[in-house]
């Protein structure tokens, strides 16, 4: 761990003007720019042309995570404007598929927006014209957050239909503008099935059906699996060397047939579709080795990869075919887990091949990422794309990288 805990994030830095920074999305999702980097070489393409640009029986990788209205504004009777972000559900589950599901009350994780103006008290609203109360309760403050107790009426409503009506788009703070009509339909994928993320998987904002119908009929398979994101990959590295930045947990869920499909592959291009993804994928190794020496927690911790010391041909292929058995033997139809993975330089990549992603923010964990995927070559990707009017960040240009 030593030589990688050592990297100091200063050197992951670049000039981001505030112009580059893409403030809105494009019209069209398949239009945006694509800068493919292929060994050393970098060139400027259209993001409708990926499916020409694939490696032959390549393996895309989509997180099919669905963004939730996260942003709850409540006001007191005072005037005061209280923020309530929801950040994923403890009471009376933690799983998010079911914490949808769930009648009042609830309690959430989450951020509070002028906290110091709720001290005591419940805050209420009124949802539209259907009659629905909604109110928050603080329970508990914990050290990085709040545990929020919600209940509503009538309570034959689901939580998830009360966020879908109540709350407003989550959209990323660097994006300094509030939340548009048009953002409910592109701040999310058009492949988003599972309900959990409160900020998008990027990379996958570019894809149209007709272009996943065009990856098909070259030949190039896709495979599901999913993270919820987190706030926490909007944390900015404030350490002056990455041994002391704390990574943020975040939830995982893949198949068994896409564990199977995923062995069978084994031996082809293997390409995620963003950095959640690629976390997702690369944890399972990590989460395999640790379930073979016992441990059932399916977590994966920050720095297990350069600390466990694999057995000998313990390989990629033996760690999907320790999941699969333990899945099989135990009945289960998913494996479900939490990662906190970092991926900087240093990091040996278990399954990935390449990356499907957007740019990153200077001095970031994702930016890492990239780096010990394609080493420096990422200041050269970089540098092109500033030279060659490219658009940053969530709603901006995509890169495919295949190093």
């Amino acid at each position: 761990m030593s030589q990688t805990a050592r990297i100091k994030i200063k050197d992951y830095d670049y000039p981001l003007p505030e112009e580059r920074i893409a403030k809105f999305p494009l019209s069209q999702r398949e239009q945006s720019k694509l800068l493919c980097l292929q060994g050393d070489g970098i060139s400027e393409k259209k993001f409708f042309q990926l499916p020409e640009l694939l490696p032959q029986n390549t393996l895309l990788l989509f997180n099919e995570t669905k963004v939730i209205r996260a942003r709850l504004n409540f006001q007191k009777e005072t005037g005061a404007r209280i923020e309530i972000f929801c950040l994923e559900p403890l009471e009376p589950s933690n799983d998010f598929q079911i914490a949808f599901q769930e009648k009042p009350p609830v309690v959430w994780k989450c951020l509070i927006g002028n906290a110091k103006r709720w001290k005591t008290g419940e805050l209420s609203m009124r949802i539209g014209q259907e009659g629905i109360v909604l109110k928050a309760r603080k329970v508990k403050v914990l050290s990085d957050a709040f545990l929020v107790e919600f209940s509503w009426k009538p309570e034959e409503i689901s939580f998830a239909e009360i966020i879908e009506i109540s709350g407003l788009v989550p959209l990323p703070p660097y994006l300094n503008r509030e939340a548009v009509e048009a953002d409910k339909t592109r701040y999310q994928t058009v492949y988003a099935r599972l309900d959990g993320s409160v900020a998008a998987p990027t990379a996958g904002l570019h894809f149209t059906a007709e272009i996943i119908a065009a990856l098909h009929q070259k030949g190039i398979q896709t495979g599901k699996l999913t993270l919820h994101v987190g706030a926490g990959t909007f944390k900015p590295v404030v350490a002056d060397t990455i041994a002391d930045h704390e990574m943020h947990t975040e939830k995982i869920v893949l198949s068994l047939p896409t564990l199977k499909h995923l062995l069978q592959k084994i031996y082809d291009p293997v390409i995620p579709v963003g950095t959640t993804s690629m976390r997702t994928l690369e944890s399972l190794y990590w989460m395999a080795l640790k379930l073979e020496g016992g441990d059932l927690t399916f977590a994966v911790e920050q720095w297990d990869p350069y600390r466990l010391l694999p057995p000998p041909g313990f390989d990629p292929a033996k760690a999907l075919q320790t999941l699969i058995a333990f899945l099989e033997e135990n009945k289960l139809d998913h494996l479900k887990g939490e990662t906190r993975l970092m991926i900087a330089p240093g990091y040996r990549f278990r399954f990935a091949t390449g990356l499907i992603t957007n740019f990153h923010q200077p001095k970031s964990t994702l930016l890492l990422l990239v780096s010990a995927l394609v080493g420096d070559n990422w200041k050269r990707a970089y540098d092109f794309a500033l030279a060659h009017d490219f658009r940053f960040l969530s709603y901006g240009d995509s890169c495919l990288f295949l190093p």
